[in-house]
Parts: C-alpha cells; structure tokens; sequence
C-alpha cells in the first residue's frame, strides 16, 4: 500500500479477508464500505461517484457486488495517483467476473489469500518451496512424529479459521456443509446464471472424487448429463469462486507423448474430505494446495504444474522457476517409499538434464532418505518444518 494506488484482497469466502483488511483499516485509519449491507450496496448502485469520493484510505469490502464500482475507482485514481487510495477485498477472482467493465492495469495489485497452511497453524517456517531450489536433493528435514492417519486428520481439518475452531470432526463437517450451501446460493449467483443448482453440488462431488486427477470434461458430461461445454462453465464458475484450482499441465516441448490436460485440486484440502476425496487423492490435493500457498510469498517466483505421458509417467507436481530449474515431487500414502517411486521423476530427469534440480518424494513416513542421483524421500511435514 506505500507504492500501490488500489490494493485488492481476493481470496475464498471465510478465509479472513474482511478481518485481515479492517486490521489495517485500524492501522492505516480510513472508511469502511461493506457492500454485504442492502443499504450500503444500494447507494454504490445509485451513485457510484459519491460512493468512492473519499481522504485517504477507503476500504471497499465485496466490491464484486457492484461492478460499476470499478470504473469510477479508475477514475478516482486516473485523477490522483498517490498509493494506498483503496483497500478492496472479493470473494471471487475479479478479473475473470464478466460483469466488470475493466480492470486496473498499473494501477493495483492483488493478492490471493488461501485458508490457512500448516505453516500458519503450528507456527512452523513454512519454507520448503525455497529450500528445495537452494539446497537441491541435500535437503533433509527432522524426523517426524507424524504417520498416515496424522496427515488424513490434518487435511480433513482443512485451513478455514472457523473450522479449525470446531474441536471435532461433526462440528466441522456442519461447518463444511453450510459453507458449501452458501456458496451456491451467494456466491455462484453472484457471478453467473446457473439455474440447477443441484448440478453445481453434484459437480463439486464428482470433483472430489476425481480430485488430484486428470480434469475429464467429457467423463464428467456423461455423469451429469450436461454438455462438455457446460461443464467446462461450471468448472470455471467453481475456480472463479475460489472452491477448486485447476494445475496445467507441463511439458516444455520435451515430447509430443506429454498429455495437455490439465488436474484439479480443492483450494481447502477440508472440503475435499467433506466431499468423499479417497485417502490417495486427498493427501495429493493436501500437498498441491501446502505447494500453492507457499508460492504466494516464497522469495523463489515458480509456477506449479503436473506431468503426465501416455506411457503412463507421472510427477504430481512439476515447480518451474523463472531461469527454468525444475524440481519433481511425487506424493505417496504409504509410509514406506520404493525405488519404483521415482520412475516419473527419473524420466524428467533424463529428459531435462542440468535443468532438473531435484526429485522428491513426500510420504507418510517419519524420515529422510537419499535414493541417489538427485532423488530424495521425504516426511510430508517437511512442506512446513523446512
């Protein structure tokens, strides 16, 4: 906010956007608009000039609800350049709503806010994403005390700051199951016309189980009776509204077998589990969304993706940097690691060279363990011990 005229905070609904802006509302000093309320929301409508017309810090909370906002923010901004004029927070990705009438290239920037990591909740470093690109297949992390039914608890627990206040599991699933009936009513409403909402359900069903998977329109078309291109809609609907993320896949032109599908995971490891992930599946979703969260603020600036050939190699996730080093991860849900492994790791390697760094597989087990070669098994707690 020193350098940026509009600040944005998007993220999924109950991740503490709202908490977290009005914190700095308190510390900035500034006006507060929350377009949750009818009243406020209707004078937005009725004169987008005034609303906006302010000293200092407003904050705007919601604001995809009233789109028209945005141009006279814009405006406001176009006329008086200093930072820090607006703090907004959304409950889904903005840029991607059709209803807003353009952007703010230049002159914001956004950050993405995600349910908590494991990180945040036990105080831990949370630096794994660094520490693989500095320290290569040396990296070796503590022995852990966690086992299989740790990290299932854990990722079923998810990262919302009102379910982890729930001590036990029914608690949280109530928690889950409001949550999700508040976004198809709210939230999807809000950005398109979806007129069976019952679908919706079913799709993010379907989802779960497939969770971590190859993302197949035409599978999910014949389940829900819909067109692919329908369901192509709601899947982008589900990610706009930050429920799921779709990981692209990654080839760099290495060979023409490389599949272009992409995979999707749930942004809260949580509602996977709410909605029947298997313990393969959700352990893969857990650790794509520990990787996701990390590269939001890691010093190292990757992207993540996956890697999948007709012949059947896999990597469950493929960090690029932007000098283009490579490190693999596979994830595994026994507590015991094989050679066998590694196998799409090693076919990266051999293809990529220099460029690959590292391969590692995360595992349920409690210790670290060189395979040679670049390869190295590891706890999953590594992800936030690190």
């Amino acid at each position: 906010m020193s350098d940026t005229r509009v600040v944005v905070v998007n993220g999924a609904r109950q991740v503490g956007k709202s908490t977290l802006a009005d914190r700095v509302l308190r510390e900035r000093g500034g006006v507060a608009r929350l377009l949750d309320d009818g009243v406020t929301r209707a004078a937005a409508e009725s004169d987008p000039s005034a609303f906006v017309r302010h000293d200092g810090l407003m904050l705007i909370d919601e604001v995809q609800r009233v789109p028209d906002l945005w141009l006279q923010i814009k405006y406001e901004v176009d006329r008086d350049q200093r930072p820090g004029q607006f703090l907004l927070t959304g409950s889904a990705r903005l840029l991607a709503l059709r209803s807003l009438p353009d952007a703010l290239p230049g002159r914001s920037e956004t950050i993405e806010l995600w349910p908590f990591s494991q990180g945040e909740i036990d105080g831990a470093p949370d630096g794994f994403v660094d520490a693989v690109f500095d320290r290569g297949a040396d990296l070796r992390a503590e022995v852990g005390e966690l086992r299989k039914k740790d990290y299932l608890a854990r990722a079923a627990r998810g990262g919302y700051p009102e379910a982890l206040r729930r001590d036990s599991p029914r608690r949280r699933a109530r928690f889950f199951n409001d949550y999700l009936a508040d976004l198809i009513t709210r939230d999807v409403k809000q950005v398109a016309d979806i007129e069976r909402a019952g679908d919706m359900r079913t799709l993010m069903s379907l989802l779960a189980a497939q969770t971590s998977g190859l993302l197949s329109f035409n599978r999910l078309s014949g389940d829900l009776e819909l067109s692919a291109p329908t369901v192509r809609r709601y899947v982008e609907i589900l990610e706009t509204i930050y429920l799921v993320r779709t990981v692209p896949a990654w080839s760099a032109n290495l060979t023409t077998r490389a599949l272009a599908t992409p995979k999707v995971f749930f942004v809260d490891s949580g509602i996977a589990a709410h909605l029947g992930a298997g313990e393969g599946a959700l352990l893969e979703n857990f650790v794509l969304g520990e990787l996701a969260r990390q590269l939001t603020w890691s010093e190292t600036l990757a992207t993540l993706h996956h890697y999948r050939d007709r012949d059947q190699y896999e990597v469950d996730a493929v960090l690029e940097d932007n000098r283009g080093r490579v490190i693999g991860i596979e994830v595994k849900a026994a507590e015991t690691v094989r050679g066998d492994d590694f196998r799409g790791l090693r076919l990266l390697q051999r293809r990529l060279g220099d460029r690959f760094q590292a391969g590692f597989v995360l595992y349920t087990g409690p210790e670290s363990f060189s395979f040679g070669d670049g390869m190295t098994c590891l706890p999953i707690s590594a992800l936030w011990t690190t």
